[in-house]
């Protein structure tokens, strides 16, 4: 009987995954196209098939629903581990050349360009004319900030940033470099490819930045 409840439990466990998942991807396709103000919480659950008191009862409001949007598709999965635990940041970590960090972390926010500039976009105009998207907008930004920082301590380390810079000016340029708007426009509209918008990151931050 042990055996037969823990199976149940999991099979639920992964149902209501699969039911998170759906309602993540249907909200991300809608308040790309529709945008966010203009989508009720009924049009997500109807293109997620499910009731909208499904979306109440994962979620718990629209606002939660539009933040945890943003965590997914920047992370790349709902897994507890904070972005400066990942593997990639330790991968980075453990290069000693500053442009090899810099050609690391493009592959990786390439990465995560693919799956979230369309969200972002969409939260960045959201958030000129509503308070919730405003406050997620002004949440990714300090975590960005904060993260980009963290990035510029690990290139001044290096000894490898020209002298005029410290790591305030540094995380500057790399806040500015990686901005979902330059992918938008380069990727999206003008059809660059993933490798040309990497070499492009790489190419315009080290001439920024490095000696």
């Amino acid at each position: 009987m042990a055996v037969k409840r823990r199976y149940e439990s999991e099979r639920r466990q992964e149902q209501a995954r699969q039911t998170r998942r759906a309602i993540l991807d249907a909200a991300g396709r809608l308040f790309v196209e529709s945008g966010y103000a203009a989508t009720p919480l009924t049009a997500v659950a109807t293109e997620a098939g499910v009731a909208v008191q499904t979306v109440y009862a994962v979620f718990g409001s629209k606002r939660q629903l539009l933040s945890d949007l943003v965590d997914v598709t920047t992370a790349g999965d709902d897994e507890p581990v904070a972005l400066p635990d990942r593997a990639f940041v330790a991968e980075i970590r453990a290069l000693a050349d500053p442009r090899a960090k810099l050609v690391r972390y493009a592959r990786q926010l390439t990465e995560v360009h693919e799956r979230n500039a369309g969200v972002m976009i969409a939260l960045a105009g959201a958030a000129t004319a509503d308070a919730d998207a405003a406050a997620i907008w002004s949440k990714s930004v300090e975590e960005r900030r904060r993260g980009m920082g963290m990035f510029a301590a690990e290139l001044v380390a290096t000894g490898g940033v020209r002298p005029e810079h410290d790591a305030g000016s540094v995380a500057d340029v790399l806040w500015l470099a990686m901005d979902a708007r330059n992918y938008d426009w380069l990727v999206r509209t003008r059809g660059w490819s993933a490798e040309r918008f990497q070499r492009w990151y790489v190419d315009t931050v080290s001439a920024a930045v490095l000696a």
